[in-house]
C-alpha cells in the first residue's frame, strides 16, 4: 500500500476556489492511478475525479466536470485537485485514494487499495 495525506481543505464562499493536495509515500507512487472521492453529510462516499498513473487520462463526475481539475506531479509524489466555482453542495470530506500499481484510472472504490484520512471542504452560501 501507499500512505496518503491530504491537505488544503477549509472554508470558502460559494464561487471561490481551493486546491487540495495529496502527498504519497511508500509504494512507487508513479505507477498508481489516483482518485479523489468525497462524502457529504448524511450521504455515501462518491467519486469525484481520477487520473491515470501517467497523468494522460482523467475522468470526472458530471457534477464537477468543467469546475474541478485533477493533476499529478510524480516527481513530488503528489496529486492535486483544483476546485473552482465552488458550490455549497460541494461541501464534504474529500479523500485521496491510490490503486495498486499499473491499474487503470477508475471511478470505483474497490479498485483503490490505499486511502487518506480525508480533508474537510466547507462552502458557504
Amino acid at each position: 500500500q501507499v500512505q496518503l495525506v491530504e491537505s488544503g481543505g477549509g472554508l470558502v464562499q460559494a464561487g471561490g476556489s481551493l486546491r487540495l493536495s495529496c502527498a504519497a509515500s511508500g509504494r512507487t507512487f508513479s505507477r498508481s492511478a489516483m482518485g479523489w472521492f468525497r462524502r457529504a453529510p448524511g450521504k455515501e462516499r462518491e467519486f469525484v475525479a481520477s487520473i491515470s498513473w501517467s497523468g494522460g487520462i482523467t475522468d470526472y463526475a458530471d457534477s464537477v466536470k468543467g469546475r474541478f481539475t485533477i493533476s499529478r506531479d510524480n516527481a513530488k509524489n503528489t496529486v492535486y485537485l483544483q476546485m473552482n466555482t465552488l458550490k455549497p453542495e460541494d461541501t464534504a470530506v474529500y479523500y485521496c485514494a491510490a490503486t495498486p500499481r499499473y491499474y487503470s484510472e477508475s471511478r470505483y472504490e474497490p479498485d483503490f487499495d490505499s486511502w487518506g484520512q480525508g480533508t474537510q471542504v466547507t462552502v458557504s452560501s
